[in-house]
């Protein structure tokens, strides 16, 4: 990150109005950002999953021989804050999850911990309503309705799917579900939603660097 920070332009800043003098600081104020046109061109970049092991500075190292090039795989995917844009490993998601909740847990009729209360199934972020078209060829469409819980409750789910005529003589099969997700699932889907990211490849660092050097001073 320091060698990062070296490329910025300087300038003057005066601490507080107490102060003798002015000092020359990094103005880290100055911003580069990619093309949409690039993030876009599906033949500039690879999908890749992080994983619990990888940081932005591992796979910099990995796909770009350089882990000082972390910045290049934030800024491609719009990551501003690296702490909670990025996908926390397991047993950090744990504690955060604890910790935002523990007010929930304490306000129990029985008290939990945080974690306690978000995996309890009686404590319900979201409800769904869940249709399911099935047409001759077997293809699926799925529509998926986030309701409240008084609908939620009066959603009818038929034992068998039912059948619907088109004026083309054809028939599609309808299913009607409903799905309830705990506090746990929404925030391990918020967690998990964060992994898929894009890498810009390879052959395009050296130009971006030499755009990104222009651009910054």
């Amino acid at each position: 990150m320091a060698r990062f920070f070296n490329y910025f332009p300087k300038t003057v800043y005066t601490a507080n109005t107490n102060s003798s003098g002015l000092d020359t600081v990094t103005n880290i104020i100055s911003r580069f950002a990619f093309e949409q046109k690039l993030k876009d061109n599906s033949a500039a970049f690879y999908k890749y999953s992080i994983q619990d092991s990888d940081t932005p500075e591992i796979i910099a190292h990995k796909y770009y021989d350089n882990s000082e090039r972390h910045w290049i795989v934030l800024l491609f995917n719009d990551i501003i804050d690296p702490q909670f844009d990025w996908p926390l490993k397991y047993e950090t998601f744990i504690k955060y999850v604890d910790k935002k909740y523990t007010a929930n847990g304490a306000a129990n009729t029985t008290v939990q911990t945080g974690l306690a209360w978000v995996m309890s199934v009686n404590n319900v972020q979201s409800y769904y309503k869940i249709v399911t078209r099935t047409n001759i060829d077997k293809e699926s469409i799925v529509e998926k309705i986030q309701v409240n819980a008084s609908t939620y409750a009066n959603v009818v789910t038929p034992p068998i799917p039912t059948t619907i005529p088109l004026q083309s003589g054809d028939v599609i099969t309808q299913t009607i579900t409903r799905e309830k997700k705990t506090y746990y699932e929404y925030e391990q889907e918020e967690n998990e939603a964060k992994r898929e990211i894009s890498l810009l490849k390879p052959e395009f660092v050296p130009q971006i660097e030499k755009e990104f050097k222009k651009v910054i001073k």
